[in-house]
């Protein structure tokens, strides 16, 4: 799947389930509203997991069948693993997929992981579609380079 059709499809799905939760809510009784369960603390660790069989293919036709779903923070995507590169797409959306990793520019942190994908925002050079190098402080897990994640074909 394209990342260019991720939004419109989570919009979709958005839109989906917010129409069931207003018609069950609209069909209930309020005297049968049950009360919420007590706020605890709610589970925000991150959740990262490797997916097999899911074809992407890159502007440069570079196949991959393997991604990395994980939550991760809004970034620019650079089209080479540098800060200094063209922004060539954006992350909006969390969370995502990655197909491999490489090394670049150390980030603040010291680490040297950068993760390729595709943006779900195109900025520039749009004959790229949006794919690019985040650094890897984007993706939301605790390991650098993720475990069972390929390294890119081009290093």
């Amino acid at each position: 799947m394209s990342r260019s059709s991720a939004p419109g499809k989570r919009r979709t799905a958005l839109a989906g389930a917010a129409l069931c939760l207003a018609l069950s809510a609209a069909a209930a009784p309020a005297a049968q509203a049950t009360p919420a369960p007590a706020a605890g603390p709610a589970d925000t660790s991150p959740t990262c997991s490797l997916r097999q069989n899911q074809p992407h293919r890159d502007t440069l036709g570079n196949a991959f069948s393997l991604d990395l779903y994980c939550d991760n923070l809004a970034s620019d995507a650079f089209g080479r693993p540098a800060f200094n590169a063209p922004v060539t797409g954006r992350l909006k959306l969390s969370p995502s997929w990655f197909v491999c990793w490489t090394l670049g520019d150390a980030a603040a942190d010291g680490n040297e992981v950068w993760y390729y994908t595709q943006g779900d925002e195109v900025v520039s050079l749009p004959g790229i579609k949006g794919w690019g190098m985040v650094p890897a402080k984007v993706v939301q897990t605790q390991k650098h380079p993720y475990p069972g994640l390929p390294r890119c074909p081009w290093v």
